[in-house]
């Protein structure tokens, strides 16, 4: 049994070693997609005065879902053009990888909301109307998928664990900066502006650093 056991996590190890290549191709449009959500919402979010806190990670929630499934469903194209499984064990092994941070995230996510949505916050003048207090989330959310992608780079081009790493970095930068801040003295907007920084630009780079990168050795 434990031989068994041995041998199928080696196969699936050597499978992911080998697929690196096209993980890194599907990558490209998934972080291209991530991207474009990331900014427009960000613009959307400036557009609509999202100035609540309950608002706030509404939006973004919003914004969190439609980027999963678009990535969902531009990985189930990638899996039906190379006639692979959709749900095969590399692509279960990455998921169980990534699975514990983002789920972090999404329970701090939900804590929050909560909190907000209470009666005695909620009809307060600094609870649903304005998202002081709230400027650590995007970094904190920056840190938690940095880890996520991070986790996932031992199973695909090294690349995602630098991406990991600086997204990770980012948001600790930020979070200590507003740590040393008074917070009363920023704007509504800017937590805004993080969360087109941390999930829209960030990630429009690197999908088209993979994606320009890519070409470059097609054509070579």
């Amino acid at each position: 049994m434990e031989s068994n056991w041995a041998t199928e996590h080696l196969q699936v190890i050597r499978t992911l070693m080998e697929r690196s290549a096209v993980y890194r191709r599907a990558l490209a449009p998934i972080m291209l997609f991530s991207g474009v959500i990331g900014i427009a919402w960000s613009l959307a979010a400036w557009q609509f005065q999202i100035t609540s806190a309950i608002g706030f990670v509404r939006f973004w929630s919003f914004a969190a879902v439609a980027a999963l499934i678009g990535s969902l469903l531009l990985v189930r194209r990638q899996a039906l053009k190379d006639r692979e499984p959709f749900w095969s064990p590399p692509t279960r092994r990455i998921a169980q990888a990534m699975f514990l941070p983002l789920a972090v995230g999404f329970v701090i996510g939900v804590c929050v909301f909560v909190v907000y949505a209470k009666p005695s916050v909620s009809d307060s003048p600094t609870g649903s109307l304005e998202i002081e207090g709230l400027y650590w989330l995007p970094a904190v959310w920056a840190i938690l998928q940095g880890c996520a992608m991070h986790s996932a780079g031992f199973f695909a081009p090294r690349g995602l664990r630098l991406f990991g790493w600086a997204q990770a970095l980012a948001g600790c930068v930020v979070l200590f900066w507003f740590a040393c801040k008074d917070s009363g003295d920023l704007a509504w907007w800017i937590s805004h502006l993080l969360m087109g920084l941390f999930f829209g630009v960030l990630h429009l780079a690197y999908g088209a650093y993979l994606y320009l990168t890519e070409k470059g050795k097609n054509v070579a």
